[in-house]
């Protein structure tokens, strides 16, 4: 298996969510503290318990998940909302009440298409070529890239790191009756329990409430990071390669494949699809209105090909 942090040279990061998963209220909180900005103390001051009505663990977990999700950002030493954060939150906000899927696949994507503050969700979703996997085997082999990295992370911040990563994409357990408390990205059915012995799955699959305006957002974060100087992309690199839309969202080929065969429509001739002599591959034609494919995201209705 390639190494998914080969061409990457930051820290990891393993901690910092004080163990608590991503919950639904809390980036809409976060957001409204350091809309102005802030100072960094703002989540672990003495006010920060009745400011944000969760213990004090909690509010600097809040901290940690906006900014990792990219809601909010560090400008030196005040935290503000990032221009995704004013996207979705701000005056004209697109979903500030975060009741809109495509809200729930932008932070997923946020969280696992690169490794800087999730260094575990982005091994997850693009380190694990199985459907099928146990928490002791990713531990074990995180703790094996760890050790060949030369990275630091203690073996209980390990197990602390994937327990947060299954508690944050499983359901709630039955008989919980907080909506507050139930992880944010549980919706997306993503990774669910098998039937015994202590398995997880991932579910692969077309993704119908993926836009496509989303996925075009999503292909063009991934090439402007993994590949700025192509001018085309292989259908095989958006489905396989770490970081991209396939992996980050675990789209079956086929499913990707069609959204690709669509792409000059979902970008105003923006990037196009071809198939010629058997190479399927994307040519980025012009640049992206980035702006218009999130509001266009967020449009109500799917694509008649999309939904299907």
């Amino acid at each position: 298996m390639a190494d998914v942090f080969e061409n990457w040279s930051g820290k990891p990061q393993f901690a910092g969510h004080e163990t608590f998963p991503l919950r639904i209220l809390w980036l809409r909180k976060a957001y409204d503290a350091v809309n102005g900005g802030a100072p960094l103390s703002v989540f672990k001051d003495d006010e920060a318990i009745s400011r944000f009505g969760v213990g004090r663990n909690m509010a600097v977990s809040m901290r940690f998940w906006a900014q990792a999700a990219g809601v909010i950002l560090l400008d030196e030493k005040t935290l503000k909302p990032s221009e995704f954060g004013e996207a979705l939150f701000g005056e004209a906000g697109l979903d500030p009440y975060l009741e809109h899927a495509s809200s729930l696949w932008l932070l997923h994507w946020n969280l696992a298409s690169t490794p800087e503050f999730t260094t575990t969700f982005y091994y997850c979703f693009n380190g694990i070529i199985a459907h099928e996997f146990r928490a002791s085997d990713l531990v074990q082999s995180l703790e094996q890239i760890i050790d060949h990295k030369g990275w630091r992370g203690a073996q209980k911040t390990i197990q602390n790191d994937v327990t947060v990563f299954l508690r944050s994409y499983s359901n709630r357990p039955s008989g919980a009756s907080d909506d507050a408390a139930e992880p944010l990205l549980a919706e997306l059915a993503l990774v669910q329990e098998a039937s015994s012995g202590g398995w997880h799955e991932f579910v692969v699959g077309p993704k119908p409430t993926i836009h496509d305006a989303l996925f075009a957002y999503a292909l063009d974060a991934y090439w402007q990071r993994a590949h700025p100087k192509r001018a085309t992309l292989s259908a095989e690199a958006v489905c396989y390669d770490a970081g991209s839309p396939g992996r980050v969202f675990k789209m079956d080929e086929d499913s990707v494949v069609a959204r690709l065969m669509r792409i000059s429509q979902t970008t105003s001739g923006a990037m196009e699809w071809t198939d010629t002599a058997g190479l399927r591959q994307i040519q980025r034609i012009g640049e992206l209105d980035n702006a218009d494919l999130l509001k266009r995201a967020f449009d109500r209705h799917l694509s008649v090909d999309a939904a299907a």
